[in-house]
């Protein structure tokens, strides 16, 4: 009998980070475009402010469950404010990191034996909890431009289907779902009793300024969605896990059981710094927005080298490019090999994709936030030049 833990594969990240170890890099340095998280530490005021923050009693002692009372607050002012509707401060949980709100919602949403729809190629980390929880993960596959089609997912929807789970900009495409189709998957899944779990983790990097989408309009939204978001790429604060969940007060009630049982409550410093942050930081975080869409750029100018080659961009934006090479060599194996020929890291789309689907094996997923315009350059020099 196997355990929860072995009900799922290996960590990616961790799999792939496995490949470097005992290289030597001295000659040729790695691009290591694999991990989507920052790497730089947060800003200086916001540092100066956790300084200061490391003072007060209650930093250090057990907080709200569900989060700190003016941090509920402020996301629910600041999303009002961007989704053009009301939402109460009470229909806010606040988690440790976004996986947790993941985690949480589906311990909330699921028994044994359910299901959640779940778009392919999907974040593993999502997979990987659906695993353990002994819920079964309905692949819905993307194709063209990456975008899931939710007639093709209403064909899906069983009597053990209890959620639709979207990630938006995607990982790990990056592609921005159009409004009209979020709006299509909130239809299907009200119409079905379901709920629609819609992780905005790189929210703040999309390409439009406008409203994404209006879940927030629609009456009683919070019967139907569960909004996932995390802090820590918007304020680098990836070491201090705070995330978010948005959804009715009565779902809230049952998230509160899981986080309760799990972490008591979030890390109460990281909560600091993220109101912190949405308080003080706006102007600093437009400059961010425009410096990773500035890089989303640079791929797309540069992709032309590759495109030569017979490669192939499947989708973009945020912090991801994802692409299809020409070769019949299985992306797990290519990926191996660009670690060894190019000091390329990177992570294959074998991983992103269920045991026994065969699409993934000419996919692979490009993080390009932590490196530079000039060495999203030099990374496709070194790609144009792989063969077989």
């Amino acid at each position: 009998m196997s355990s929860r833990t072995e009900l799922t594969f290996t960590p990616p990240v961790m799999e792939v980070g496995s490949w470097i170890d005992g290289k030597d890099f001295s000659k040729l340095p790695l691009i290591n475009v694999s991990q989507a998280a920052p790497v730089a530490p947060p800003p200086r005021p916001l540092i100066e402010h956790m300084a200061a923050a490391l003072q007060e009693d209650s930093t250090h002692l057990y907080g709200p469950v569900l989060g700190l009372p003016e941090l509920r607050s402020e996301i629910a002012k600041q999303w009002s404010r961007a989704y053009g509707d009301t939402i109460k401060a009470t229909q806010v949980g606040i988690t440790s990191g976004c996986n947790q709100a993941f985690s949480a919602s589906i311990a909330m949403l699921c028994g044994e034996g359910d299901e959640v729809i779940l778009p392919t190629p999907f974040y593993f980390n999502h997979k990987m909890w659906l695993d353990m929880a002994g819920v079964s993960a309905v692949a819905l596959p993307c194709s063209g431009k990456m975008i899931p089609d939710p007639a093709l997912a209403a064909s899906l929807i069983t009597n053990r289907t209890r959620a639709i789970a979207l990630v938006t900009p995607n990982n790990p495409c990056g592609v921005e779902y159009p409004p009209n189709v979020v709006m299509a998957f909130y239809n299907l899944a009200k119409k079905h009793g379901l709920a629609l779990i819609i992780d905005e983790t790189y929210r703040d990097f999309h390409s439009e300024l406008g409203m994404p989408h209006k879940l927030f309009q629609q009456n009683e939204w919070d019967e139907t969605v569960v909004h996932l978001y995390s802090f820590s790429k918007a304020y680098r604060l990836t070491g201090h896990r705070v995330g978010a969940v948005v959804t009715s007060e009565k779902r809230l009630g049952e998230v509160e059981k899981f986080l309760d049982t799990v972490s008591i409550c979030p890390n109460q410093l990281g909560q600091k710094a993220a109101l912190w942050g949405m308080q003080n930081l706006s102007e600093w975080l437009k400059g961010e927005r425009l410096e990773i869409l500035g890089r989303k750029q640079a791929i797309i100018d540069g992709f032309e080298a590759l495109s030569d080659k017979g490669w192939k961009l499947l989708g973009v934006g945020a912090y991801f490019a994802y692409v299809q090479h020409p070769f019949s060599l299985a992306s797990n194996e290519l990926c191996k090999k660009l670690v060894d020929d190019l000091a390329v890291l990177t992570i294959p789309g074998t991983m992103f994709f269920p045991e026994g689907d065969e699409t993934g094996k000419r996919q692979l997923r490009i993080a390009f936030a932590n490196i530079s315009t000039t060495e999203i350059k030099v990374l496709f020099s070194r790609l144009a030049v792989v063969s077989e």
